[in-house]
């Protein structure tokens, strides 16, 4: 693609303001989201024809190149525009989960729309750190900590409606995602850690109450011994074993039959049996351009704004790529947190989609400084 540094028209000014290393390595993710979701033969679709299975698996991942790359082309404002109503509109769809929700595994998180299951939390995630960070920079004038309090306001109202599902992972996130803001935004580093060992309190509660928390935690801490009841956790060192360093080939795997969720929660273990460690590794090599990049764009960002929303953005990917990796490989208890762009599943790779294009457009090079709405 041949566009001239004097180009003014919008896409060339995109063209040479976008960062486009980081949009060939969320390419890169999501092509590699497409072969894995052919590989693993969804049990979704077990019941449709090879042709059919081919058209519903690549649906979400085109969804998602397109988003990418239409949000980028947002200046900061229309950024804004978009979060606010994507946020509005998920919090009133995440508590509707509350009254007419499907419940699957213990949770009531996903709607049923137009045939299919929209987990609408998905989609609050990346417009609640944006309008985080715009509440953040516009309650300024208040002071600092009562800016904060006002940021933290949309993030109370859901985690109370979290909570109630329950979805313990995805608050986890959220939370974390608010504290690294408000960190970048001037709070103390003790306040920090004062909040850290709130969230360990809310996490000890969350064992005591809830069934499937404390499963997951007590399989972790002692899992039960070689038999034919093996954990999924089990299982999934199983396929990077049977992997090895080049990995058994594609379709070639043997021990995904045998995972729940292997298209999803742990498509990295499918990964590594059918790929190898060279691919993992490189995989997680893409992840961790793609957060330290961003993150390096943003030290010479002088607009607080696209540095608060942009590093909540990437703390969300990083975080929840480091999740998934992690329970797959057994270095934390498991959750049933997908691979970002990677893993299919509809809510959660356009969610991730959405996230990321509001990055690029946040994080683009212009001339003249595009202000956001006050």
């Amino acid at each position: 693609m041949e566009v001239s540094r004097t180009d003014t028209s919008i896409l060339g000014r995109w063209w040479w303001g976008v960062d486009r290393w980081t949009m060939a390595a969320l390419f890169a993710l999501v092509v590699m989201g497409c072969i894995m979701a052919l590989a693993t033969g969804s049990s979704r679709m077990r019941d449709l024809s090879a042709t059919a299975q081919v058209v519903r698996q690549l649906i979400f991942p085109s969804m998602a190149l397109v988003l990418i790359v239409g949000i980028s082309l947002l200046p900061p404002k229309w950024v804004v525009r978009l979060a606010l109503l994507g946020c509005v509109a998920a919090l009133g769809l995440t508590a509707l989960t509350l009254v007419m929700g499907t419940e699957i595994k213990g949770g009531r998180r996903w709607l049923h729309i137009a045939g299919q299951s929209v987990q609408p939390s998905e989609f609050l995630k990346p417009f609640l750190a944006v309008v985080c960070a715009w509440l953040m920079v516009q309650a300024q004038s208040f002071g600092r900590y009562p800016a904060l309090v006002v940021a933290a306001i949309p993030v109370g109202v859901a985690l109370v409606i979290l909570k109630q599902q329950p979805d313990v992972g995805m608050a986890i996130v959220i939370i974390a995602v608010f504290f690294a803001q408000a960190f970048l935004a001037g709070l103390p580093m003790m306040l920090i850690m004062v909040g850290g060992v709130g969230v360990l309190a809310v996490g000890v509660l969350a064992y005591t109450m809830h069934g499937h928390v404390r499963m997951r935690i007590d399989t972790y801490l002692n899992p039960p011994p070689p038999g034919p009841n093996i954990t999924q956790e089990e299982r999934s060192l199983q396929a990077f074993g049977n992997g090895g360093l080049w990995g058994q080939g594609p379709g070639e795997g043997r021990v995904k039959a045998n995972l729940p969720d292997a298209d999803a929660d742990f498509v990295f273990a499918v990964v590594g049996e059918e790929f190898g460690l060279v691919v993992c590794l490189a995989l997680l090599l893409i992840f961790a351009f793609v957060v330290l990049r961003g993150l390096a764009r943003l030290l010479h960002e002088r607009d607080m704004f696209v540095a608060l929303a942009a590093a909540g953005l990437l703390t969300q990917f990083g975080l929840q790529a480091f999740v998934n990796m992690g329970s797959t490989l057994r270095l934390i208890p498991t959750k049933g947190m997908t691979l970002p762009l990677v893993s299919y599943g509809g809510s959660s790779m356009l969610g991730i989609a959405i996230g990321m294009g509001m990055l690029l457009a946040l994080t683009r090079r212009r001339g003249p400084r595009s202000e956001v709405p006050s």
